[in-house]
């Protein structure tokens, strides 16, 4: 038996591709007969709580930093960090687990190493995007800039103060190993699916159909956050040739984020608010309903850093739901999409490209049951939570020097 403590950036009940992948690691180390506690930053957002129990899940809270320096632009990132290493040395010495296990940003891997250094414990690191690559895509730094470069800095200082890297797919493994750390230290946790929790897509309800003006339609969709860097703007680029080749094309975008006044706007400009539906965010229960409604989901990330080296859990879902999908050719994608076998992958950027591929596919139905066999089939076999989880035993035994599974 042994004790794991996390350290988080967010966890549910907010919902992102962070909080989903978290939860799962977590049942799934639990599954092993590990004991697993959880804390999370500020970032969590105001609470007055010390905890939180969130499906079965207990998860330790830190309070907002408060005082003029959390008000300074760089001083707010240093009281985080100091508010949640007060907060992390409290459980720990309450807890007292066998390993700490910080989770991306390096705001939550610097205070972690000091707490596991005063206690005597191995820490690890988990990184799931390098912050300054994140920062690019969020607009607070250019790639190059003197932030990026100091950024980039403290997360190559912060790997190599941890006693082993675990990583979330081969793309950031490289990256680290450039960085001058050992291979043997780093260790890739795949994204991956709960196929158990994802159902095979079923017809469109009739009822939401109507209300979204979809009878009859060919729908082209995304489900998810409207960051910039999934790229939804090239799909809008390329409807209009979509339209021509298909004047029944619909793009359903089912959610929101910082690029959704933007899109809308784009929308408006190419004449196209009849073609493009926004939903709005919808409940996480009723995801599955308007997945359902979807013809050909696409993925449309574009080139750049954050899309290269890191690997979605979309196409997974996408797989394990028995849905046809494009994707774009970025590194992150080509890692988990094997071309006209799996998914559909075109060339990043291209808007031309990104229209043929989804006319081809709409255009050449006999080759969607196959598709959808070898999707599913991949998450069934290789890419699920258990296969991944098991590359944590190896990594934990060497620096506890025992076997934490029998």
């Amino acid at each position: 038996m042994i004790k794991i403590l996390h350290v988080l950036d967010h966890s549910i009940p907010l919902h992102s591709g962070y909080t989903f992948r978290t939860a799962a690691l977590l049942r799934e180390q639990r599954a092993l007969g590990w004991e697993t506690y959880h804390l999370t930053s500020p970032k969590q957002g105001e609470t007055s709580a010390q905890w939180e129990d969130v499906d079965g899940l207990r998860f330790h809270r830190t309070p907002l930093a408060r005082g003029t320096l959390a008000s300074l632009p760089i001083g707010k990132e240093l009281a985080l960090m100091k508010q949640l290493e007060k907060r992390l040395e409290e459980v720990a010495r309450d807890v007292r687990p066998d390993i700490i296990h910080a989770h991306s940003p390096v705001l939550n891997i610097l205070p972690a190493i000091k707490v596991a250094r005063r206690l005597g414990i191995p820490v690890v690191y988990e990184i799931r995007a390098f912050w300054e690559d994140a920062a690019v895509d969020h607009g607070s730094t250019t790639e190059g800039s003197l932030r990026y470069r100091a950024t980039r800095k403290l997360e190559t200082r912060a790997i190599q103060q941890a006693d082993h890297i675990f990583t979330i797919c081969e793309g950031l493994r490289a990256d680290i190993v450039a960085r001058g750390t050992p291979a043997n230290k780093v260790t890739v946790i795949p994204n991956a699916v709960d196929v158990d929790s994802f159902k095979l897509a079923s017809p469109p309800d009739p009822q939401l159909q109507e209300k979204w003006g979809l009878i009859g339609k060919t729908v082209v969709g995304f489900i998810g956050s409207f960051y910039a860097y999934e790229g939804l703007d090239l799909l809008l680029d390329a409807l209009p040739e979509m339209i021509r080749q298909r004047p029944d094309v619909r793009v359903l975008l089912v959610g929101g984020g910082p690029q959704e006044e933007n899109l809308r706007q784009q929308a408006e400009r190419l004449g196209l608010n009849e073609h493009v539906i926004f939903t709005g965010r919808v409940p996480h229960k009723e995801v599955g309903r308007y997945y359902d409604l979807i013809n050909v989901l696409a993925y449309p990330r574009h080139p750049m850093r954050l899309t290269e080296l890191v690997t979605p859990l979309k196409p997974l879902e996408a797989m394990a739901q028995g849905q046809l999908f494009v994707a774009s050719d970025v590194g992150g994608h080509k890692e988990l999409v094997e071309h006209n076998k799996t998914g559909i992958l075109f060339k990043a950027g291209d808007r031309d490209a990104l229209a043929q591929a989804i006319s081809h596919l709409l255009n050449d139905p006999e080759s969607w049951p196959e598709i959808k066999k070898n999707g599913r089939h991949f998450v069934e076999e290789i890419r699920n939570w258990p296969n991944s989880v098991a590359n944590y035993v190896t990594p934990y035994s060497q620096l506890l020097g025992r076997q934490v599974v029998s």
